[in-house]
């Protein structure tokens, strides 16, 4: 339903207010069962796998552009005003007065979060229920950017499913998502009830590779020659740890092989959106 607005207090809008505000919006999105896709093309990427609106929000003439996700997001089809899905429209500066900043790509969208699937089951769904072989672990990231970014080099360089730790950022957070170019909904992904703790990946064949230094670390090169990546049936999980800080200590111990890029010019590590990407590269596999 087309709902046009004047007012950004309306009450029906509380989904899209201060978002602007990490804190509380990291708070209200997990209580609400929400999160925020920004720009149609997100938007677009979201609706295509299945995710379902709650609401969208956008300026006039941003409407024939939104029409057809909108159609399709009803689940009919047909209902180029979102059927029973509100879409509110709004002028530019109502917009602003609503989520704190100036809306310039076109839309949001608040979404119902999917239900996470547990590890296994994620796992063995890869790959068309082949079983994933190349997977990433991201240890407790607190940069939105940085997960955002290696959600998109796991979807260009072929990692088949990414999984995040307790406490790292939520992969659906606003900035995230359109950092990632909605590739956070293209590479499946679930987040890790306990860790570190990799008995479920050794049952599931995995060699587990921490990306750390270390005195007995390996290189990358080194690694990826290694039978534990050349075998036909190899299967590989790359762990990559917290911005500063790095992996902890107790997951480097519990991994199988600790690898570190070669690096030049004096320069001792990467930014780990960056390491994510090299790693991924080297790692990959048909």
């Amino acid at each position: 339903m087309i709902i046009e607005l004047n007012d950004d207090s309306d009450e029906r809008l509380k989904d899209y207010t201060s978002l602007t505000d990490v804190a509380l919006r990291k708070r209200l999105e997990t209580e609400r069962g929400l999160y925020m896709a920004e720009s149609t093309n997100v938007i677009t990427r979201a609706v295509e796998k299945g995710h379902a609106p709650r609401s969208f929000l956008m300026a006039p003439r941003h409407y024939e552009t939104m029409k057809f996700v909108i159609a399709s997001a009803d689940g009919t089809g047909g209902a180029e005003d979102g059927g029973d899905i509100p879409v509110f429209i709004a002028d530019e500066s109502v917009l602003e007065g609503i989520t704190g900043f100036h809306l310039h790509r076109g839309a949001l969208a608040a979404m119902n979060r999917p239900e996470l699937p547990g590890v296994a089951e994620l796992l063995a769904s890869c790959r068309d229920g082949q079983g994933a072989r190349r997977i990433a672990i991201l240890e407790d990231l607190v940069d939105h950017t940085n997960v955002g970014a290696a959600f998109r080099s796991a979807a260009a360089l072929g990692i088949d499913a990414v999984l995040v730790t307790p406490h790292c950022a939520d992969p659906l957070y606003r900035r995230s998502v359109r950092v990632s170019m909605g590739t956070v909904f293209q590479v499946p992904w679930t987040r890790i009830e306990r860790w570190p703790a990799v008995d479920e990946l050794h049952d599931a064949g995995f060699t587990v590779a921490a990306l750390a230094l270390s005195d007995d670390s390996i290189s990358l090169d080194e690694f990826i020659a290694s039978e534990e990546c050349t075998a036909p049936d190899s299967k590989v999980a790359m762990v990559l740890g917290a911005e500063g800080d790095g992996l902890k200590p107790c997951t480097i111990a519990q991994a199988d092989r600790v690898v570190r890029i070669p690096m030049a010019g004096g320069v001792d590590s990467l930014n780990v959106a960056a390491a994510a990407a090299v790693a991924f590269w080297a790692v990959r596999c048909d």
